[in-house]
């Protein structure tokens, strides 16, 4: 938690100095109200007291009743501007720290986890802030004083105030023992509910299409009936508190006046009004004295929560990224522009036994167009994804343009690439704003959408939405259809005139038709690009200048369509089960 305060910044710490001098100053105003009170009780009591003496002392209690309250409400106002400006900065932090993650570090954590952690687990710390401020340092403060205040005293009463205090410290405890483990529980149960939503809300379609609502219902419901659980456990054990705290006040109460009513009884007549007025302020000391411990009580009740939300914020924050740039990296190559080169690379995913991909190797020159085939699970996407680093290399090298790409920082050699994922993400906004998105956008005019959206073969539908290249676009592209959205993304990539495309089965939902146009429209667009194409189908690379073949990880065939039609068993059976020997 501690680690967390240096995401306060010097002008929250001022107010910080300023809220603990205003606390200080409301608990010696609150403290100060009893002896005007008991100086009251006197002045009525005694036969020379008069109005003008009650009426001025009555005064000086009130004037100390509202300073109490003034700085009460400025010591609220800066508690809730520190603590959003504290939220603020952690979030960023979180979110700034998310963005450098490799895809390793965003495997770690499930994307349920990382939101509820951005979110949910940064306001239990802004709470727990903004009320530390208020109570967590005023209530030792209140406690101590009024202590102080009635130490020396009648020994009866303190003796009820130290018994009070005493039933309160057990009756916390207890509530700490039962209460704390679940409310632990509860970050993580909050994860799962959040994962589940996100399923059955992504993957909607899916599940009215096979019926699986009443399924899908009893997996919410039971995510939902262990968190409804916990919190009614922790919730009905919080409950305890408030009437135990009214039996121990007014208990309390009860056993001062009678004591003060023995003591008064038994004592001489003189005695009688000091013994009165002490009893009355007494009472109102006992009274500062239990609340103060209530008060703390409430923090100990939230602040196991926050520490549980704390911890797995640092989770995040400290996580080092295992794809940084390096200390010193290296300028770009001009001699050399748009050529990609593996040498014996081989990949094994974290903490897995088992290589990926195994001693591949290849050269694709500037302008060339390389494709990659093989089964499902044979390594392609894995392969293509070294490039522009989302992992790195367990053994060998990935150079572009004749460097490591390990010497380059991840900035420059993303300006390089133009990468076009599997499935196609588009963001909520506009057709221009998806299209002309990343680095330079700035520089880049609606011209160039309008040209980039054409060579995608995207110009005819997107000029038929409403609002044409300003038409609204749902968050994931769910109002566009599969192929709509591939196009959208290739012409993402275009528009950013890289030196090497990579595209990521980027053309599964293309009819062929589509398929061979846009392919035909980037060669003669794009014809100086590098193209990295992994694909499922035979007829989308039959032009390649050169075809891997990956089996288990392993380049089984390299060569042209005609060379492996005649060199590589694996790539015959491909092409045999999608084509006839006519076609082929």
């Amino acid at each position: 938690m501690l680690k967390l305060f240096k995401y306060l910044r010097k002008r929250d710490w001022l107010l910080v100095a300023l809220s603990v001098g205003l606390v200080v100053l409301q608990v010696w105003l609150e403290l100060t109200m009893p002896d005007y009170t008991k100086e009251i009780t006197e002045l009525v009591v005694t036969p020379g007291g008069t109005l003008k003496k009650i009426w001025l002392a009555g005064g000086k209690m009130l004037a100390c009743a509202l300073g109490s309250m003034v700085s009460a409400v400025i010591v609220g106002f800066f508690a809730s501007k520190i603590s959003a400006s504290f939220a603020m900065n952690l979030r960023s932090a979180i979110f700034d720290k998310v963005e450098s993650f490799s895809m390793e570090e965003i495997n770690r954590f499930s994307t349920a986890s990382l939101i509820t952690r951005s979110t949910n687990d940064v306001t239990q710390v802004q709470m727990v802030l903004v009320l530390g401020l208020q109570v967590m340092i005023k209530a030792p403060i209140m406690a101590v004083w009024a202590i102080i205040k009635i130490a020396g005293k009648q020994w009866q009463w303190s003796t009820v105030v130290a018994a009070a205090v005493g039933i309160l410290v057990l009756m916390i405890l207890v509530v700490v023992l039962f209460a704390v483990p679940k409310f632990r529980k509860i970050q993580t149960l909050t994860d799962n509910l959040n994962r589940v939503t996100r399923e059955n809300l992504t993957g909607v379609r899916v599940v009215r299409a096979y019926n699986a609502e009443l399924y899908q219902e009893e997996k919410f419901a039971k995510a939902n009936d262990e968190l409804t659980n916990n919190y009614l456990f922790s919730t009905r054990v919080m409950a305890l508190m408030s009437p135990g705290m009214s039996i121990i006040m007014n208990g309390m109460s009860l056993a001062i006046y009678w004591i003060g009513a023995v003591l008064i009884k038994n004592a001489s007549v003189i005695e009688r009004v000091d013994l009165f007025g002490n009893m009355t302020s007494f009472m109102s000391y006992g009274m500062q004295v239990v609340m103060a411990f209530m008060l703390l009580t409430m923090i100990f009740i939230m602040m196991p929560r926050a520490f549980v939300s704390a911890r797995r914020i640092n989770e995040v924050l400290h996580v080092e990224p295992s794809i940084t740039d390096p200390a010193q990296p290296k300028l770009p190559n001009g001699n050399i522009v748009g050529e990609v080169e593996f040498k014996n690379v081989s990949f094994k995913y974290p903490d897995a036994e088992e290589y990926v991909i195994e001693n591949v190797s290849f050269k694709a020159n500037k302008g060339d167009t390389v494709a990659f085939i093989g089964s499902t699970g044979s390594g392609k996407s894995t392969l293509i994804n070294l490039v522009p680093r989302f992992y790195d290399v367990t053994e060998g090298e990935v150079l572009v343009d004749g460097q490591n790409v390990k010497d380059y920082s991840l900035t420059e050699l993303h300006r390089k690439l133009g990468y076009v994922p599997q499935r196609g993400v588009l963001f909520s906004g506009t057709v221009e704003n998806n299209v002309n998105y990343g680095h330079g956008e700035e520089e880049r005019t609606v011209e160039d959408v309008k040209r980039a959206v054409e060579i995608a073969q995207g110009k005819d539908f997107v000029e038929k939405m409403e609002g044409q290249y300003t038409a609204p676009v749902a968050q994931g592209g769910t109002n566009v259809s599969g192929g709509q959205k591939q196009r959208l993304s290739i012409a993402r990539a275009v528009i950013r005139n890289p030196e090497i495309f990579i595209f990521d089965d980027s053309f599964s939902a293309l009819d062929y038709k589509t398929d061979r146009v846009l392919r035909s429209a980037l060669k003669k667009e794009t014809g100086d690009a590098t193209r990295l194409i992994v694909a499922q189908r035979i007829g989308t690379i039959l032009d390649a200048d050169k075809i891997l073949v990956l089996d288990e990880g392993k380049v089984v065939g390299q060569g042209t369509h005609s060379e492996l039609m005649e060199s590589c068993e694996v790539y015959r059976q491909i092409a045999y089960s999608q084509l006839s020997k006519e076609e082929l």
